[in-house]
């Protein structure tokens, strides 16, 4: 096959010696250095998209989104195949993170996949909306505390975070983060009666896209009953934002356990999740199992809401049932 006049080869063993070394930088973190050898390794093979697509992703591990953008061109411009080459796809998160929806469109339709509207109206060159791509789960911060939360997926690079993450994440409820393609890991919901088990991709962040200004907060509860647990979330999702139950729902796993199938909830009664490495006898996010079926009353909440507005909805939902429900030590963590 002859592109542009020239004849397609298989790369010199220059090529794969630089190339090689350079991702074994990559992963020891020595970007510039990895840089200087892909930059190599392009000039010696120019018509290799695989050159181009290396320089892409070294440009993405460095969030240098222009960088990434261009190479990921000449990458895709080089390519033998039509659709669902990941060259496309490095190029929509190029495009995503820099907001070149145009781009973005037509890397998503190249890669293989249906993205909604008219290309010849305005709305084409805004984002691409209503792909409809459904829930999924996105590792913050990989490299540092690792938390995995849920979200909706607005398009293939990115995540609106609808868990309320722990502080030491960094990260708010409501946020938008871009995220990698490949996911790392699943999570999987519990059986429906028919037997079946539901999974969804973890994907890891790469970075922050839009920030929330919604502030966190974490309360102690006293619910007497999970019911009671459960009004507060209606409570705070009705007025449009959230609470979610530390207690319950944060489960510490190992790297291994993280990155692998993981149900979403650790089971019931006294079987408990061998992959849970969490303390027992510690509440909040540090361990929350209990023996049996057993309901502790005091519970970590993690809210989501305006200063404004968070006294008045735990007062509010005190006062639904004063009998079973207190809550003390309110505070700003993120």
């Amino acid at each position: 096959m002859r592109i542009f006049g020239k004849v397609r080869h298989r790369p010199s063993a220059s090529w794969r010696q630089a190339t090689d070394r350079a991702f074994t930088l990559i992963g020891d973190g020595r970007y510039e250095d990895a840089g200087a050898l892909l930059t190599r390794a392009a000039d010696l093979e120019p018509w290799l998209s695989e050159s181009w697509f290396n320089l892409a992703l070294l440009h993405k591990f460095r969030h240098d989104w222009e960088q990434a953008r261009a190479a990921g061109l000449r990458a895709v411009a080089l390519l033998d195949k039509e659709t669902g080459a990941p060259d496309w796809w490095n190029v929509g998160i190029a495009a995503t993170a820099l907001q070149d929806w145009p781009l973005a469109r037509r890397a998503w339709q190249a890669y293989g996949l249906r993205v909604p509207g008219n290309p010849h109206t305005v709305e084409a060159n805004g984002e691409p909306d209503g792909m409809e791509l459904g829930s999924a789960a996105v590792r913050l911060s990989p490299e540092g505390e690792a938390e995995v939360v849920w979200g909706r997926r607005l398009d293939p690079a990115r995540i609106e975070v609808l868990s309320i993450p722990l502080p030491s994440s960094g990260r708010r409820w409501g946020e938008v983060v871009l995220h990698d393609g490949v996911p790392n890991g699943e999570r999987t919901t519990a059986s429906s009666p028919d037997g079946t088990t539901r999974a969804y991709p973890v994907f890891d962040e790469i970075e922050l896209w839009a920030p929330s200004p919604v502030p966190t907060w974490v309360v102690l509860l006293e619910a007497a009953t999970e019911e009671d647990r459960d009004a507060l979330e209606r409570l705070a999702a009705d007025a449009g934002f959230a609470a979610e139950d530390w207690s319950s729902s944060v489960r510490l796993l190992c790297r291994a356990c993280s990155e692998s199938r993981m149900p979403s909830a650790e089971g019931d009664g006294e079987h408990l999740d061998p992959h849970d490495h969490s303390e027992p006898g510690h509440p909040g996010p540090l361990g929350h199992r209990t023996a049996g079926d057993l309901w502790a009353p005091e519970r970590e909440c993690g809210i989501a809401a305006p200063a404004a507005l968070v006294r008045g909805l735990l007062d509010g939902w005190v006062a639904d049932s004063p009998d079973t429900r207190e809550w003390r030590d309110l505070e700003e963590v993120c």
